[in-house]
């Protein structure tokens, strides 16, 4: 794997990506922080890794991640790569969406990255290397019926991470945004519990977490910043950017609305 250093971070580590990725890192013999508000998750990640080192803490408190950050870097050192995975994904229209629930999502999925940002990113600049990967979706490109909150969310997600990449493209450190289709997570769980729209059910099947954490590796070592882990996603990418017409047209006619 491409990682240079010993010291991983990744928040959303009580289950999905966030769990395979910390799981990955320890058998690799580094020292992994998982973030997540979830202390049963968190504890089941770390079950059998010496280490893996589990922190509860809320990634939409600032003042607490920064103390966390600090406390996890007192304890392994100073912190070499990054995994923004914390998200929630609750679907719906969005006028069945209260404000206070459209909040919620974006101070997770986004200012939960703007908090674990300005808490890891400067002490990295300041090495002049490291590892910042942030996770955006498919949705944060490709909005749809019934996915407008957690898009919004996404979208924001994906603007706030191409900025700063480039604000800092000389840092040393290598910046990469994950854009993966539907993958097969609790987090997939969770928006198939709420609503699912007809666009998702038409698709490939989820595909696997494993698929993702490999992609991340491949364009991490190729420097590359955008990571679209398929065929699929890759596709989309520039069905969205070329025709988003012709992409609404269908929407609408899968959907029948």
């Amino acid at each position: 794997m491409a990682m240079q250093g010993n010291v991983v971070l990744i928040t959303g580590g009580g289950s999905g990506m966030g769990r395979l990725a910390a799981q990955r890192w320890a058998e690799a013999g580094k020292q992994v922080a998982i973030f997540d508000i979830n202390e049963a998750g968190l504890q089941e990640t770390a079950e059998g890794y010496e280490t893996i080192h589990p922190f509860v803490v809320d990634i939409t408190d600032y003042e607490a991640v920064k103390k966390t950050v600090e406390e996890a870097e007192a304890k392994l050192g100073a912190i070499d790569r990054l995994y923004n995975c914390a998200a929630i994904m609750p679907l719906g229209k969005l006028l069945e969406f209260s404000p206070e629930r459209t909040r919620q999502m974006m101070d997770i999925n986004y200012i939960g990255l703007v908090n674990i940002t300005h808490s890891v990113l400067p002490g990295m600049i300041a090495r002049g290397k490291g590892d910042f990967i942030s996770f955006a979706s498919m949705a944060g490109w490709v909005p749809m019926l019934l996915t407008g909150a957690y898009s919004a969310s996404k979208f924001a997600v994906a603007c706030y991470s191409e900025t700063l990449y480039h604000e800092n493209i000389n840092s040393g450190v290598r910046f990469a945004c994950v854009c993966p289709p539907a993958v097969a997570t609790p987090l997939l769980k969770q928006g198939k519990e709420t609503a699912w729209p007809k666009m998702l059910q038409e698709g490939d099947d989820p595909i696997a977490p494993a698929e993702v954490i490999d992609a991340i590796e491949k364009s991490i070592d190729k420097n590359e910043f955008w990571v679209f882990p398929n065929s699929a996603a890759r596709w989309g990418n520039r069905v969205r950017r070329m025709f988003p017409g012709a992409l609404w047209k269908h929407v609408h006619k899968v959907e029948g609305w």
